[in-house]
């Protein structure tokens, strides 16, 4: 897989198809949780997976990730994004990436050597987003989900501030 397939199939138009639960959050273990199954919407078929966690305790403290579902029975899901907020822990890395908001996006290499996961050292730290309304929306749109506002209800709400 290419970078340019990675960022295709990151980008493509998807739907979402399934909520578990269908309303709100499961909550448990100190954190929120929510799946999503979606379907490309572009004639190509391809499935995905969405995942979206959040603290309880510390809400700034939240991953939301798009997986695919390969062909290729040696990788079978893969991680292709992880949109993170802040852990909330004085950083370990220079950039600071651990108290920021960040994004970790897989590479073309990482999949050529087996890995189905973003690595920690992979990451861009981003001012996009602040808050977790805020990460979903910027994940939904850089996703390329078109009916995200029928299943969160709270992207649907006005901004007062611009």
């Amino acid at each position: 897989m290419t970078e340019q397939q990675i960022f295709d199939l990151i980008a493509c138009p998807k739907r979402i198809v399934k909520r578990q639960p269908v309303r709100g959050y499961q909550t448990g273990n100190g954190h929120k949780r929510c799946d999503l199954d979606l379907q490309a919407a572009n004639g190509r078929g391809g499935t995905f997976r969405v995942f979206i966690r959040q603290n309880t305790e510390f809400i700034e403290n939240f991953p939301i990730g798009l997986r695919y579902q390969t062909s290729d029975r040696r990788l079978g899901l893969i991680t292709l994004a992880r949109y993170n907020g802040p852990h909330g822990e004085s950083s370990r890395a220079p950039d600071g990436h651990y108290a920021l908001p960040h994004i970790h996006r897989i590479t073309a290499p990482e999949i050529a050597s087996g890995s189905t996961q973003p690595q920690e050292k992979d990451r861009e730290v981003t001012d996009r987003y602040r808050t977790f309304e805020q990460a979903l929306a910027i994940f939904f749109a850089d996703a390329g989900v078109a009916n995200a506002g029928e299943h969160f209800s709270e992207l649907q709400q006005g901004r007062l501030f611009s």
